[in-house]
């Protein structure tokens, strides 16, 4: 049996309709809920292998056959220069760390127009599919990126003549029941979906285990993988990857000068944990800016790939991996760095974040004050405490830093 969990139902109905499900008899199709702390009512009776691929953030699609995810699909429409391209790349992430292909629908061009400027188009930022390509090379599992359909290939030089400008250069499909899916008779879609067949013609003929093994070896697998490659370098144009956002954020520095800044909260009691004294260098991802979220989390892990990650966990790290808000300085003569306060950023809002998810804890209650329906939401807290229950942002950045640094505290890993 198959089942489509879904964020969007007409999305859930553009993917059936389009691969071989349509031809199947035993599918069926189940909302999908973001998190514990998005719908508390709800979370819980998502089954445990799917929240396994939630753990950092929903994607917009899954789909399963007997009960193992065989794939996922995070689609978006907006534009993507910058940090913006790597805002869901947390939820391809999570995908990919579980055995799940993952399929990522993004614009490879965004129109956009502004007040007393002429339209131009917002590009996507290369530096996505190096980091796609990171995760491909570390997990041996696809996740594969298709274009958006848009203008942008025949009005690239002249995008207010694009015939879809009211849409900023997107193709949308025009069947009613796709509301806002993309273009079914684009090229890309046509791929993707090809795509997507092979997984479920591989999955039913070799079972689950058997095809996500065979996966980076199928030609089409093959052939997108190396589109990707030519799209990077073809769009790179010579910049190194050193020159592209985020990595212009983030510096390399020897995990001294963090040590040396982590000894103020050292005494004759306690001392930084071997995890970060054991590797030599740092990378110290710089944000200037108030805390929040997005697009961060995603602009975070996709760091790690890009920079420190050499294996399946965040221990196989050859650079220990530091988020910092507020801007970094570095005292090259007492070998230790200082954090400026330039933006408001302060540590009270992490806290306060993470606080605020305590409204979601049951544990804290007895039997007795416990509705019906929140009986099964309370054993899966007693399983997976407050994982599912936090918002997207405290979750991705406590999974994937290796130290949180802000100008009045400072968070960090021992082990």
């Amino acid at each position: 049996m198959y089942r489509i969990w879904y964020s969007t139902e007409s999305f859930a109905d553009f993917i059936i309709d389009h691969t071989v499900l349509a031809n199947r008899t035993d599918v069926i199709k189940n909302k999908m809920y973001e998190s514990d702390a998005n719908r508390p009512r709800d979370f819980h009776s998502t089954p445990d292998h799917i929240r396994k691929i939630l753990y950092l953030d929903a994607c917009d699609l899954i789909v399963e056959k007997d009960n193992e995810p065989i794939f996922s699909i995070e689609v978006t429409t907006e534009a993507g220069t910058g940090h913006n391209a790597f805002q869901r790349f947390a939820r391809i992430a999570a995908s990919v760390e579980n055995g799940v292909p993952a399929f990522y629908i993004y614009p490879e061009g965004v129109i956009i127009t502004r007040k007393k400027s002429s339209p131009r188009w917002d590009k996507i930022n290369p530096l996505i599919f190096r980091a796609l390509e990171s995760v491909m090379n570390i997990y041996q599992i696809p996740a594969l990126l298709y274009y958006f359909p848009s203008d942008i290939a025949t009005f690239a030089d002249n995008p207010q003549e694009a015939p879809h400008l009211t849409n900023k250069g997107l193709h949308y499909d025009q069947k009613i029941t796709y509301a806002g899916c993309p273009d079914s008779q684009d090229a890309d879609m046509k791929a993707m979906f090809q795509a997507i067949n092979e997984i479920l013609n591989l999955t039913e003929n070799c079972g689950v285990a058997n095809a996500r093994n065979r996966l980076l070896g199928n030609l089409t697998m093959r052939n997108r993988r190396n589109f990707m490659q030519e799209q990077f370098t073809k769009k790179a144009k010579d910049r190194r990857v050193e020159d592209m956002s985020p990595l212009t954020a983030v510096h390399r520095l020897p995990t001294e000068y963090l040590l040396n800044y982590l000894s103020q909260y050292e005494d004759a009691q306690y001392h930084v944990g071997e995890l970060i004294r054991a590797r030599t260098y740092t990378s110290v991802y710089q944000i200037n800016a108030s805390f929040r979220g997005d697009p961060y989390p995603g602009a975070l892990a996709a760091i790690d790939y890009l920079c420190c990650r050499e294996g399946k966990t965040f221990e196989d790290r050859r650079d220990n991996l530091v988020l910092v808000f507020g801007r970094v300085e570095t005292d090259e003569q007492n070998h230790t760095i200082q954090i400026m306060n330039e933006n408001g950023s302060t540590i009270t809002d992490f806290f306060t974040d993470v606080q605020n998810a305590a409204r979601h804890n049951l544990l804290v209650k007895n039997y007795h004050e416990l509705k019906n329906y929140d009986i099964p939401r309370y054993l899966m807290q007693v399983r997976y405490g407050s994982t599912y229950s936090k918002v997207k942002h405290i979750r991705v950045f406590s999974y994937f830093a290796d130290a949180i640094l802000f100008p009045d505290g400072s968070l960090w890993r021992d082990a």
